[in-house]
């Protein structure tokens, strides 16, 4: 198979979706990894490493696009890419339909079969694709909303702790998941009082013992959130239901009545964030200001850290790539739930039911479309 690897052009997206161990192994399988000039440049890898491991170069966007019968990338295609989609390509990438109208759309018009890597299940429920990216945006949200809490930043002046005889900074975590739980870390870590909310009694629970009771657990509800936020000098939301649209739990009368310079971090705006004044930004432009508090709603936060991120998603990515490459999609989601369950779009036709519901179009079942 021809897989090519173009570059990422979301707004400071440095990421980029092979490294050469991948270009290595899927060489050793048969196929040809077609990367475009540069396109591993922000995360410190050289046209000459791939070309070592047997990849091919190519100038433009356009030829990468056009060579390839599977497409590899980071991020959702964006309207400059819309004139690349083809009915008779596989895109393995981040899609977060759901909250993206406009990208369904271009998918549907195109006829592409869209394999997202969000919407990738186990039977345990564990989203393989979506994990390392959760823990590396789950680490970066207290850093970043610790930057944001600066006086100069708009926020309280308020350091997350860690100074004699000062209370430390109060951080609300909404959602106990991968992101939740690499959040309460670091923010414990740099010396917060840290609050986790879930509905999942055992994800409460297995917080209680990983932190011995440092990081406090409460039961989810509309009057704990209320509660909790209004106290919060720091709110990180990082609730997630596969593939639909993130709930708002957070509303627009709640923040007019949090404490000025308050910070809010929308780890769930991928999925149209847990903030009812959630809207995407980016690293260039990260944080806007509501009944002043500050919203920081970067689309993609791991692109700030590519050499982590590059590598922590390849090592992800690389089994349901070989096994895309080898068997060719049909074959492979045939035989792979958890990879079936990862088809969004086929042939015009929505094939994941969260999309279809966020936008109230039918939606054929990956069962049936295989059958």
């Amino acid at each position: 198979m021809r897989v090519a690897v173009p570059s990422e052009v979301k707004n400071h997206e440095y990421r980029v979706a092979i490294t050469p161990v991948g270009v290595a192994e899927l060489v050793a399988h048969g196929h040809e990894i077609h990367v475009q000039a540069g396109a591993g440049a922000g995360s410190g890898i050289s046209d000459e490493e791939y070309m070592t491991q047997g990849a091919r170069i190519v100038p433009t966007a356009d030829e990468t696009w056009a060579i390839g019968e599977m497409v590899l990338k980071v991020k959702e295609p964006v309207a400059s890419e819309f004139g690349y989609l083809r009915d008779d390509l596989v895109l393995f990438t981040y899609l977060h339909l759901a909250a993206d109208p406009a990208g369904t759309e271009a998918l549907l018009n195109a006829g592409t079969t869209a394999i997202a890597y969000e919407t990738v299940q186990l039977p345990s429920g564990l989203l393989p694709l979506l994990y390392p990216m959760s823990e590396v945006a789950g680490c970066l949200a207290p850093q970043v909303g610790a930057h944001a809490m600066m006086k100069a930043q708009g926020g309280r002046g308020v350091l997350m702790g860690c100074v004699g005889g000062v209370a430390n900074a109060k951080v609300v975590v909404l959602g106990g998941g991968t992101a939740g739980q690499n959040a309460a870390n670091v923010a414990l870590g740099m010396g917060a009082d840290v609050t986790i909310l879930d509905t999942d009694l055992d994800k409460l629970r297995s917080t209680f013992w990983r932190y011995d009771n440092r990081v406090h657990q409460i039961v989810s509800s509309r009057l704990s959130i209320r509660e909790q936020v209004l106290a919060a000098d720091m709110v990180i939301g990082t609730v997630l239901i596969p593939g639909a649209r993130a709930p708002k739990l957070v509303t627009n009368e709640l923040v007019s009545q949090m404490k000025p310079g308050s910070v809010l971090v929308d780890v769930a705006i991928d999925q149209g964030g847990c903030f009812e004044d959630s809207r995407p930004t980016t690293h260039a432009d990260p944080t806007y200001m509501v009944h002043d508090c500050v919203f920081y709603c970067v689309a993609n936060m791991p692109g700030a850290v590519p050499n982590t991120s590059t590598w922590a998603l390849t090592n992800a990515t690389l089994a349901y790539t070989v096994q895309l490459a080898d068997k060719g999609w049909k074959q492979a989601l045939k035989e792979n739930r958890p990879l079936a369950l990862g088809l969004n779009t086929h042939a015009g036709e929505i094939t994941y039911p969260a999309v279809a519901d966020a936008f109230g179009l039918s939606c054929t079942r990956v069962d049936e479309l295989l059958d």
